[in-house]
């Protein structure tokens, strides 16, 4: 049986993101993601050690996404986190099973300090405990992070880097959100459950690896996780 992505992470080490080989202070951020992927609704990923075939592209496995961050409360060490944005690129490739994804862009908003970076990087490589075969950093700027009951948008440069657009699905039964809880995300312990969205666009428009989707999976989550979780995660 294959393991899925909810079982690698258990036992993968914390090295995906480059974290420094020194101990990282103490920290704790509560953050909120506006996230879409090329992955039909619901992203099979969070189920299966592949990600959905795509048959435009002869029937090629890959989950090629965007995410949005917005730390609503946080801190690294006394670098005070409250607000700050940050945007993760990536493709997962054609399957996981052995805990390695295919690259990564890590982008830090032009707004944020070193120090502020710093914890971004440590609480990125927490919340994303898994291998990339190719990952980078880059600058760019976070101008629209904004959602409603209905709606949600992540533009990076103004859209020209990255575009997100979500959409509340027309299939909800009633007011309200269409929410999936009691799924884990990824490394954090704890989320508010799955806000599903689909996506209107979900775009990455610069360098070797730019794509762009529609009417794929999207959804908002909200995690909370501290650095006393992570030592328990590892030794599991």
């Amino acid at each position: 049986m294959r393991k899925t992505i909810l079982v690698l992470l258990a036992g993968i080490a914390i090295a995906g993101l480059a974290l420094a080989s020194h101990p990282t202070p103490e920290w704790a951020v509560n953050a909120t993601a506006i996230e879409a992927c090329s992955c039909p609704m619901f992203c099979q990923c969070y189920f299966n050690a592949e990600p959905a075939a795509h048959h435009e592209h002869g029937g090629k496995h890959f989950c090629r996404a965007n995410m949005a961050y917005k730390i609503n409360q946080g801190h690294h060490g006394s670098t005070k986190l409250d607000g700050v944005k940050f945007w993760l690129a990536s493709d997962l490739g054609e399957e996981f099973s052995d805990g390695e994804m295919e690259w990564a862009v890590l982008t830090f908003d032009k707004g944020t300090t070193a120090q502020q970076r710093e914890g971004i990087t440590a609480i990125a490589s927490a919340i994303f405990p898994v291998k990339w075969k190719s990952f980078k950093t880059a600058e760019g700027t976070i101008d629209t992070w904004q959602f409603d009951e209905n709606s949600a948008v992540a533009t990076l440069d103004g859209g020209k880097t990255a575009e997100i657009r979500l959409r509340r699905p027309s299939s909800a039964m009633g007011e309200g959100p269409v929410v999936v809880k009691n799924l884990k995300y990824w490394g954090a312990p704890r989320n508010e459950g799955f806000v599903l969205m689909p996506n209107e666009v979900e775009a990455y428009r610069v360098g070797p690896n730019a794509f762009e989707y529609k009417g794929t999976n999207g959804f908002m989550i909200t995690v909370d996780m501290s650095s006393k979780d992570v030592a328990p995660m590892m030794a599991k």
